[in-house]
């Protein structure tokens, strides 16, 4: 059975499962569904239409499935929804936006940790074992890869794609897409630095993985040439390990847009 405090306020049709937890003065809108095991703890705000999986903390002031900062876009704009999956961590102060597009979703995955005063914008879909540190802003349409770690502060333009088990290096703006497994930092544009070594442990990959890993990067961003010339001739190649080929065809794509933002190649709006 769910818990409520008596000082909180629940909107028409909200679905708590069982051992939900509702704190003090939290506020949760219609058509609300909130799974099993999920703790809100004090003063937490969830919109209209917000779906949250099992299992997950919400700490004081969060402010999910809001309407978007979007100009032009009034508080009675009929927008799209929030799905967010299991076991998530979501501190202080974060904020998490719907799609801004009615029948569409902004996709959050499971067992994330969201640190004090991060913030997803509307369209985005963000990967299992992510981490946001303190106060990462990350804008909309923007694609997170599963395990990929921002550290603090940094920015993520709007339509880039972040690869699985990279690493956004502090105070980081991201204005490109950024491939799996490697290591960015800087701004305007950002670099890449190396590979992700701790992301390769944190993967589960194993001694041969990680070492055609090392070897691709070599390749790719140690040669004479463009990246995407050396992207194309290393692709030819026989019996590229997957993960490879995942840093291959994300480098190809990213020069699909005359910006480094595959996703906006994408764009209908």
């Amino acid at each position: 059975m769910a818990t409520v405090h008596s000082t909180a306020i629940l909107g028409k049709n909200v679905q708590l499962d069982e051992d939900v937890v509702i704190g003090p003065y939290c506020v949760i809108g219609d058509n609300v569904s909130i799974g099993a095991g999920t703790i809100l703890y004090a003063h937490v705000v969830i919109a209209n239409g917000v779906r949250i999986g099992r299992g997950n903390h919400l700490y004081s002031n969060c402010a999910i499935g809001c309407c978007p900062q979007v100009l032009g876009l009034t508080p009675n704009a009929v927008l799209g929804g929030l799905v967010i999956g299991d076991r998530n961590m979501i501190r202080e102060n974060v904020t998490i936006h719907p799609s801004k597009h009615e029948g569409a979703a902004t996709l959050i995955g499971s067992d994330i940790l969201f640190m004090v005063g991060s913030h997803v914008g509307h369209d985005c879909v963000v990967g299992d074992k992510v981490v946001l540190s303190n106060y990462v802003q990350v804008a909309g349409h923007v694609q997170i890869g599963m395990g990929a770690w921002f550290a603090g502060m940094a920015g993520a333009h709007q339509f880039v794609t972040v690869g699985r088990w990279s690493f956004i290096a502090g105070l980081a703006g991201i204005t490109h897409d950024v491939p799996p497994f490697v290591i960015a930092s800087g701004h305007y544009p950002q670099k890449v630095r190396g590979v992700n070594k701790r992301g390769l442990l944190r993967a589960g990959l194993n001694g041969e993985q990680q070492a055609q890993i090392y070897e691709a990067y070599r390749k790719l961003y140690r040669r004479g040439s463009t990246l995407l010339a050396n992207a194309r001739e290393l692709a030819e190649q026989d019996g590229l390990d997957e993960n490879v080929r995942d840093m291959i065809g994300s480098i190809v794509n990213t020069h699909r847009h005359r910006f480094g933002r595959y996703r906006e190649s994408l764009r209908t709006e």
